[in-house]
C-alpha cells in the first residue's frame, strides 16, 4: 500500500508542478500585458510617478528630517517664520520647520488613506460578492442597509463615530473605513451577478461546488479587477477624509498629518495674519496625492475595462 501510495504521489506531482508553473506563468504574462497597457495612459503613468516620489518621502522621513521634527521644546525657530534658507517652507506655531513636518505628515496620511480604503472596500467587497450570491432575504437587508449607508452623508457618519472614540489613527481608519464601503458593495454585486450568470458557474454547481467554492474560486477572481480599481479611486477620497476630521480637530493631536497642519494653522491664525507658507504646502500636498490616486484609478478602470473609454 506504501509503495502503491507513493507510486501514485510521484505520478501526480510533476503534473501539479507543471501546473502551478503554468499558473505563475500566466500571471506574470497578465501583469505584463496589464503594464504595457498601463503606461499608454499619460494620466496614469504621472499619477504612479507622482505617488512613487511621496512614497519615497514618507519612507524616507526618518533618515532625512528625523523623528524629533515634530518635538515642540526643540523647535529650532521662532514662532511663524516666513520662509528662508534655513526654512524652505517657514515654521509653525510653535517654531518648528514646516518642510519636515510637510515630509513626515506624509507617512500619517498616506497610512491613513491606504489602510482605511483596504477596510473600505474589504466590507464592500464582502457585502457584495454574499449579497449577490446568496439572493433572496439575506441580500434584500444587506442591500436596504447599503442604501442606508449611501443617502446617509458620510462624512457626518464619520464624524460621529470619531467623536464618540478615542481620538487615535484607529478610530479615524475605522470612522472612514465603515462609511464608505456602499459604492463597492454595490458595484461587486452587479458584477457578481453577472459572473453568476455564465454557465461555468452552473457546471461548477453541478459537479458539487459549495458556496465557499463559487464565491472564492470564480467569483472572487472575476471582480478583483474591479476591486483593485475601486481601491485606487477611494484612497484619494480617504486621504481627503483624513484631513478634513484632522482639520476638525477629531484626529490625534500628537501625531502630525497635512490635515493636523491645516488645522494647527486655523487655530494660529495663519489665514487672518497672511502666513500663507503655514497653509499653502499641507494643502498642495493633499491635493496632488489625490489627485495622482485618482489618476492612476482612471487609468486601471480603463486598462481592465477598456468599454469605459477613459481618456489618455
Amino acid at each position: 500500500m506504501t509503495t502503491e501510495s507513493t507510486a501514485a504521489e510521484q505520478a501526480v506531482t510533476p503534473g501539479a508542478k507543471s501546473s502551478r508553473t503554468l499558473a505563475r506563468q500566466r500571471r506574470r504574462n497578465s501583469a505584463v500585458r496589464f503594464w504595457r497597457q498601463y503606461r499608454t495612459h499619460r494620466a496614469g503613468v504621472l499619477g504612479l510617478a507622482a505617488l512613487t516620489l511621496f512614497a519615497l518621502i514618507a519612507l524616507t522621513a526618518p533618515l532625512t528630517v528625523g523623528s524629533d521634527v515634530q518635538s515642540v521644546t526643540g523647535a529650532p525657530g521662532r514662532p511663524m517664520e516666513s520662509p528662508s534658507a534655513q526654512f524652505p517652507l517657514g515654521t509653525d506655531q510653535f517654531g518648528r520647520n514646516l518642510l519636515g513636518l510637510v515630509v513626515w505628515g506624509a507617512r500619517v496620511s498616506l497610512l491613513v488613506g491606504l489602510l482605511a480604503a483596504v477596510l473600505s472596500v474589504a466590507i464592500g467587497a464582502v457585502i457584495g460578492i454574499t449579497a449577490g450570491h446568496f439572493r433572496g432575504w439575506y441580500a434584500t437587508v444587506l442591500m436596504r442597509i447599503t442604501d442606508w449607508f449611501l443617502v446617509m452623508p458620510t462624512l457626518v457618519l464619520a464624524i460621529a463615530l470619531a467623536t464618540v472614540m478615542t481620538r487615535s489613527l484607529g478610530t479615524i481608519i475605522l470612522a472612514i473605513g465603515v462609511t464608505t464601503w456602499p459604492t463597492t458593495a454595490r458595484l461587486v454585486r452587479a458584477q457578481t451577478l453577472a459572473v453568476e450568470s455564465r454557465p461555468y458557474i452552473e457546471r461548477a454547481k453541478a459537479l458539487g461546488g459549495g458556496h465557499w467554492h463559487i464565491m472564492s474560486r470564480h467569483v472572487l477572481p472575476n471582480v478583483m479587477p474591479l476591486v483593485l480599481a475601486q481601491t485606487t479611486l477611494i484612497i484619494s477620497s480617504a486621504i481627503l477624509a483624513e484631513a478634513t476630521l484632522a482639520f476638525l480637530g477629531l484626529g490625534d493631536p500628537t501625531i502630525v498629518s497635512w490635515g493636523g497642519l491645516l488645522q494647527d494653522a486655523r487655530e494660529a491664525g495663519a489665514v487672518s495674519a497672511g502666513k500663507w507658507w503655514y497653509l499653502v504646502p499641507p494643502g498642495i500636498a493633499i491635493a496632488v496625492v489625490a489627485l495622482a490616486f485618482t489618476l492612476c484609478g482612471r487609468a486601471v478602470e480603463s486598462v481592465l475595462n477598456p468599454k469605459l473609454g477613459v481618456t489618455r
